[in-house]
């Protein structure tokens, strides 16, 4: 038995570079990239900061966007945007890159908190169809981290595992023997709850179908066409699923409450680009 957890353990431990390797491949999804263009992203940051500390927001947001485009999605970028828009009375475009922003940092206070400021100045107020308490909970926990944060979480507990199995097989006194058997048993749960969030925050990525509508209002139609019947009016700033992306010019949206209609494509945007 000592053996085969000994084997075990190697095999582990030679797997951690491999899985490190893995965690900082995700991590450049949600950061601005780095080494050969180091010097020039912290000028361009930093020009964009001190536009918006200036009270320049239009020139802010050029930059922001100019960085966005050359360098890739990042969190903190997306959100001194969102901030940008806010500061110029634009929700729509404040709402939508806070979103990104959540995206990438699901766990960020300082992102959610704005993201609900640019909400409760929207003109929609739409009581969304309730969930069972408990996909609620589940939502709202997986949602405290990122994936990558949730990978490297699930990597510690997996260690620990190993770390309390080695305790119980090896510890002398049994005392010692069952809290490496407690620690371990808590520690594959942990796992076990980690890997699974960081897999539902990973699709939430990759299948993300919310969008944000940009038009000052929109009026949904039964079909995908301007003769269709009018169903409902939406406002820039709502959040929408898009339940039909398969059209160019149109798009079959679902309001928080259930209720669905086709817009035009130009009038929302994708959260996940």
């Amino acid at each position: 038995m000592k053996k085969i957890f000994f084997a075990l353990f190697m095999q582990a431990v030679l797997a951690l570079p491999l899985m490190a390797q893995e965690v900082a491949g995700a991590d450049t999804l949600g950061v601005v990239s780095s080494s050969s263009s180091a010097v020039g992203e912290a000028v361009s940051k930093a020009v964009a900061d001190e536009a918006y500390a200036a009270g320049d927001y239009a020139r802010a947001i050029s930059i922001y966007e100019q960085l966005l485009a050359t360098e890739g999605e990042a969190a903190e970028v997306y959100y001194n945007l969102g901030n940008s828009y806010f500061k110029q009375d634009q929700l729509a475009h404040a709402i939508l890159n806070y979103e990104r922003a959540l995206l990438l940092q699901p766990g960020d206070d300082d992102i959610r908190f704005n993201l609900e400021l640019a909400q409760s100045r929207t003109v929609d107020k739409i009581t969304p169809l309730s969930e069972l308490f408990f996909v609620r909970w589940a939502k709202d926990f997986a949602s405290l981290q990122s994936s990558d944060g949730w990978t490297r979480l699930g990597i510690a507990a997996f260690l620990l595992v190993l770390a309390g199995v080695a305790v119980y097989l090896f510890a002398s006194r049994m005392a010692l023997r069952k809290v490496g058997f407690f620690v371990a048993l808590a520690c594959v749960v942990l796992c076990v709850v980690a890997n699974l969030s960081a897999v539902w925050q990973k699709s939430q990525r990759q299948d993300c179908r919310w969008a944000i509508v940009m038009s000052p209002s929109v009026t949904a139609k039964s079909t995908p066409a301007h003769s269709g019947t009018d169903l409902f009016v939406a406002h820039e700033g709502l959040k929408v699923e898009i339940k039909d992306n398969t059209m160019t010019q149109w798009k079959e949206i679902r309001l928080p409450d259930g209720n669905v209609g086709w817009v035009p494509a130009e009038a929302v945007a994708l959260i996940a680009e």
